[in-house]
């Protein structure tokens, strides 16, 4: 398939920068872009869809991601972190990357749900 994106998150809770009492949850995540195609690609766009428990939607539409369009080769990922704050303590993100690949064809990218959540210990 040519236009083969996959897409693998990581999220962490910084407590350092959360303050429950003024409902400000801060969670870091950890995304992995890996090209499974046959064609190279570029991340020209990104539409994240964040919501809270509480039902509240915030959506956050722009060009690349952290300042970059990257440009990813068959066979290569690329990595980035970012960070989101939520009003709960739990929420949900998702959204899509717009591509393109070397041949001019347009494609979105599912970046499929994930929770931001702190982890809870078992005793």
């Amino acid at each position: 398939m040519k236009n083969n994106i996959n897409i693998a998150v990581k999220v962490n809770f910084i407590e350092q920068q959360s303050h429950p009492f003024s409902n400000q949850y801060a969670y870091a995540y950890t995304i992995t872009i890996t090209n499974n195609g046959t064609i190279g690609a570029q991340l020209l766009t990104r539409h994240w869809r964040i919501q809270d428990e509480t039902g509240h939607i915030e959506e956050v539409i722009g060009e690349g991601v952290v300042g970059q369009q990257p440009h990813i080769l068959p066979g290569e990922s690329y990595q980035y972190s970012s960070g989101s704050i939520i009003k709960t303590q739990t929420g949900t993100m998702q959204g899509t990357y717009g591509m393109v690949n070397d041949e001019g064809d347009r494609f979105e990218v599912e970046i499929p749900a994930f929770m931001l959540s702190e982890p809870y210990t078992l005793h």
